[in-house]
C-alpha cells in the first residue's frame, strides 16, 4: 500500500471517528414548516447521544436541564418544539398535527447529522417519540418513556382516579367545572392547583444555570390541543390513542413512572409489558416532574438502563 493511500484512509477514519457520536456544546436553529427551532447540545461525554423530547404540548425543554450530569457520559440534546420556549412562537392551527411534531424532531437529526442516538420523551413528548420511531427507526438504538402518555382515553381513567383521592370539595369543583366548561371559576382554578401539587410537581421546580433566558410555554397550543387543565382534555388530542403500536417497538425500552405521578404506575406498567422484553422503574417520591421531585433517581434509572445495553453488545 502505498504512503498516499495510507493516509488517505487514515483521514477517513479519523473523519469518521468525528462523525459519530462527537457533538460541539452550544445551540442553534433549525428550519421547519412555520418557522425555526431551537437546540441545544450539552456534554462533552464520547457516548451515543441522547435526543430529548418535552412535553406539553405547548410546553418547553427547560426541565431536561435537570439532567445535565448525564452530559458526563454522552451528549443530551434538548430543544423546544415550534411555539414555545425559544424556538419561534406561532398560533397556527395547521401546524399544530403530529406529522409537523415529527418533522421537528427529524429536522433535529438531520441538523445535527446523528447516525445513532437514544430517544427519550417526557409526558406528550412519549407519544412524539414513539410516533418518530413508527416512521423512523433506524438510527434509534433504545427508547427511554418518562411518564408516558399514549392514549388519552387511559389519560382521563388515571385522572379520574386519581381525583377521587382528593378532598370532597376539590373533586366537587372539577366535577363542576368539567359539567359547566367554566374553567376560571376560583374553585375550578384551586383544584388545578391542588392537583398539581399532589401529582404534578410535588416538590420545589429545580432550577439550573444554564437555563439563562426566559423563555415561556405557549398556553395557547396547550389548550387547542389538550385542554385547561390535566385531568380535563378538550382539545385536539381528545382521541388519540397509540397503545396498541408499543407491540411494533424493536429496540430496548425503559418506562418510567413517578411513586404519584398522572401517569400511574399501574397504567405505566401495563403499557410495559406491551414491549418486548422493556424495563419498568418507579421514580420514589415524585409526580410527574420526576427530574424535579427525584432527580438523582431518574438519571440513575436512565444511565443504568443505557449501560445495560451498551455492555450486552461488547
Amino acid at each position: 500500500m502505498s504512503k498516499k493511500i495510507f493516509l488517505s484512509i487514515l483521514v477517513l477514519f479519523q473523519l469518521s471517528i468525528i462523525s459519530f457520536g462527537q457533538l460541539k456544546e452550544g445551540e442553534g436553529k433549525t428550519n421547519v414548516h412555520g418557522g425555526q427551532v431551537w437546540y441545544k447540545v450539552i456534554g462533552k461525554g464520547k457516548g451515543i447521544p441522547i435526543l430529548m423530547i418535552h412535553g406539553g404540548p405547548g410546553g418547553t425543554s427547560r426541565s431536561f436541564y435537570q439532567f445535565e450530569a448525564i452530559g458526563n457520559d454522552r451528549p443530551i440534546i434538548l430543544f423546544d418544539q415550534l411555539g414555545s420556549g425559544r424556538s419561534d412562537y406561532h398560533t397556527d392551527t395547521r401546524l399544530l398535527t403530529i406529522p409537523y411534531f415529527i418533522e421537528q424532531v427529524k429536522s433535529i437529526v438531520s441538523k445535527l447529522q446523528l447516525e445513532s442516538f437514544y430517544l427519550h420523551g417526557h409526558s406528550w413528548g412519549t407519544a412524539l417519540a414513539l410516533e418518530y420511531y413508527l416512521q423512523y427507526p433506524k438510527e434509534v438504538k433504545g427508547i427511554i418513556f418518562n411518564s408516558p402518555y399514549f392514549s388519552t382515553k387511559l389519560w382521563k381513567k388515571d385522572a379520574d382516579i386519581l381525583i377521587k383521592t382528593l378532598p370532597d370539595s376539590i373533586q366537587l369543583a372539577i366535577a363542576i367545572g368539567e359539567k359547566t366548561g367554566d374553567f376560571n371559576s376560583a374553585a375550578y382554578i384551586n383544584a388545578n392547583t391542588v392537583y398539581a401539587k399532589n401529582f404534578g410537581v410535588r416538590n420545589t421546580r429545580q432550577t439550573s444555570d444554564l437555563d439563562t433566558i426566559m423563555a415561556a410555554s405557549n398556553g395557547f397550543i396547550y389548550n387547542y390541543m389538550w385542554g385547561p387543565t390535566e385531568f380535563t382534555a378538550t382539545g385536539t388530542l381528545i382521541k388519540y390513542n397509540r397503545v396498541k403500536s408499543l407491540s411494533k417497538i424493536k429496540v430496548p425500552t425503559l418506562f418510567i413512572t413517578g411513586e404519584y405521578d398522572e401517569a400511574r404506575p399501574e397504567t405505566v406498567r401495563y403499557f410495559s409489558s406491551l414491549v418486548k422484553n422493556s424495563r419498568f422503574g418507579i421514580v420514589e417520591g415524585a409526580g410527574h416532574g420526576t427530574m424535579h421531585d427525584n432527580k438523582e433517581k431518574n438519571i440513575q434509572l436512565i444511565k443504568d438502563f443505557i449501560d445495560s445495553i451498551e455492555q450486552s453488545k461488547k
